[in-house]
């Protein structure tokens, strides 16, 4: 029976190849859907569309397949390839790598709801959210990349209050990971900003905005299953006005350095 108009529009031919390969390593290596699932931390659901070429799974998801069914880094280089492919065709915008926009922007504007921003975690703090040593290892290298370029990024980030009060690893670690952000904010090209507890019109879910040399954005939404990215102009506009929104509300970034040393005197020392 021919397919469905449906599953032929859902079905992208670019990812056919990527898809079968993540398919033939699984049933290789002897595991089921549910458990490849279950050892990457995603829906099955997820895992089948991916299989299915549905799905434009990130790098990210790639290195945990890869790991889950020891490809030795064929997996991520069939993702990267894959990549490389979509651009040369101008394919979609929301599967521009969000990592490499990040790595070559000019300006660079986020929210974070429930831990710190990635690239100003310390690396107590990171490892102990990323116990994987290799995605531990990508966010330092991402650190070094963007912190330390020559100019680096105009980085303006609202963080929810929320963030320096929810203990990540154990006291310590918090109280030198606020240290480091009070740090940050001395910073001539960072701004910090810390949201109070309240409702924000618009504000839904942690999200990045990085501007380019050519003022093209990019914008990187987190999901449940890892995150989206998109250059749509009218969702790179929800996210801009988000961002207003937040630094309209937050406290400015003088205020938000004293609530930060309040914290840290009184909970985590």
């Amino acid at each position: 029976m021919a397919p469905s108009r449906e599953n032929r529009m859902q079905i992208d031919p670019e990812l056919v190849g990527f898809a079968q390969e993540i398919k033939r390593r699984r049933e290789a290596a002897g595991i089921n859907q549910a458990e490849l699932a279950r050892q990457v931390n995603v829906a099955r659901s997820y895992v089948s569309h991916v299989e299915r070429g549905r799905t434009k799974c990130r790098r990210d998801f790639a290195m945990r397949v890869d790991k889950a069914l020891n490809a030795n880094g064929e997996i991520v280089r069939s993702w990267d390839e894959l990549v490389e492919r979509l651009k040369s065709i101008k394919y979609p915008a929301f599967f521009v790598d969000f990592p490499k926009a990040e790595a070559t922007c000019v300006m660079l504007r986020g929210y974070e709801a429930s831990t710190v921003y990635g690239l100003f975690q310390t690396e107590a703090y990171a490892r102990f959210l990323l116990p994987d040593e290799e995605v531990y290892k990508s966010r330092m290298r991402r650190q070094e990349k963007i912190l330390h370029r020559d100019p680096p990024p105009i980085i303006s980030v609202v963080m929810h209050e929320n963030v320096l009060f929810t203990e990540v690893d154990c006291k310590k670690t918090m109280r030198e990971q606020l240290e480091y952000l009070i740090e940050l904010s001395y910073h001539e090209r960072i701004n910090i900003q810390i949201a109070p507890t309240a409702y924000y019109r618009g504000v839904w879910t942690p999200f990045t905005i990085a501007t380019m040399p050519d003022r093209r954005e990019v914008v990187y939404t987190q999901k449940a299953y890892g995150g989206e990215t998109s250059t749509k102009p009218h969702e790179v506009g929800i996210a801009a006005e988000a961002f207003v929104t937040l630094q309209a509300e937050a406290l400015n970034v003088r205020d938000s350095r004293t609530l930060i040393r309040k914290v840290i005197d009184e909970r985590w020392t």
